[in-house]
């Protein structure tokens, strides 16, 4: 079985107490560590890769951020997925290609840009075309931005989820849904459902997550962020 294949039987007979855990390395050093403690598979979070390259979140040059994926899927055996936010202007063809150089086996393709939403026809017709040129070699993981850039509403969620799905995509990422909203947003999203985990006790924990409905947990920038705080206190605890 390919890497690829491998990772999409991930997200196959998930149980609500046991969802799909992807931590998101930012580096080759963090993918290591994360790849040693068992997960099977990691999910590279755009703007933690950004803060690690010296950039802010959605600054990152194309060619930088492919580079940094390639460094983190050479430097670990489990397959690795990796959020290329918007598609960074590329063609479908391309930018499947890029990404199979890179060494990935799934991606991340958000609904918005500068700001704003995207119109959900138009998206759902590049997702098309990104599953075209894909074919089974990459995992689509659409990400919904109505909690981020839109109204909230649970129903246009659902809307463009529903549009995502008939173009191919393998997977729906309502990024920042509240927990409470999960349950609708599962009833109403045909396949896997991506939540957004947090690490601060507030209900967004992997097993919380997991019985609302959602079916994998990935942490955005939460875990590079985590990691910067540690090193900080490391720093003050250095200071003369």
């Amino acid at each position: 079985m390919s890497k690829a294949e491998t990772f999409r039987a991930l997200h196959q007979g998930r149980t609500p107490d046991d969802p799909l855990v992807l931590p998101g390395p930012w580096d080759a050093a963090s993918a290591r560590v994360f790849a040693a403690a068992g997960f099977p598979a990691l999910a590279t979070p755009s703007a933690g890769v950004a803060a690690s390259l010296g950039y802010e979140d959605g600054a990152t040059p194309a060619d930088e951020m492919f580079a940094a994926i390639a460094r983190i899927t050479r430097a670990v055996d489990v397959p690795v997925s990796a959020d290329v936010e918007g598609g960074y202007g590329l063609a479908p063809k391309e930018l499947v290609e890029r990404l199979l150089e890179a060494g990935a086996v799934g991606c991340n393709l958000e609904d918005s840009d500068a700001g704003a939403l995207r119109d959900p026809h138009a998206h759902a017709e590049f997702l098309a075309e990104v599953r075209a040129a894909a074919g089974g070699l990459l995992f689509v993981n659409a990400r919904v931005d109505t909690f981020v850039h839109g109204d909230g509403d649970p129903e246009r969620a659902v809307e463009r989820a529903a549009l995502y799905v008939a173009a191919g995509a393998d997977c729906i990422y309502p990024i920042l849904a509240p927990p409470a909203v999960l349950p609708l947003l599962r009833a109403g999203i045909q396949g896997p459902l991506n939540a957004l985990g947090r690490l601060d006790g507030d209900g967004s924990e992997p097993a919380a997550l997991g019985g609302l409905g959602a079916t994998r947990i990935t942490f955005g920038p939460g875990l590079q962020r985590r990691a910067a705080a540690a090193l900080r206190e490391i720093a003050d605890g250095l200071t003369p």
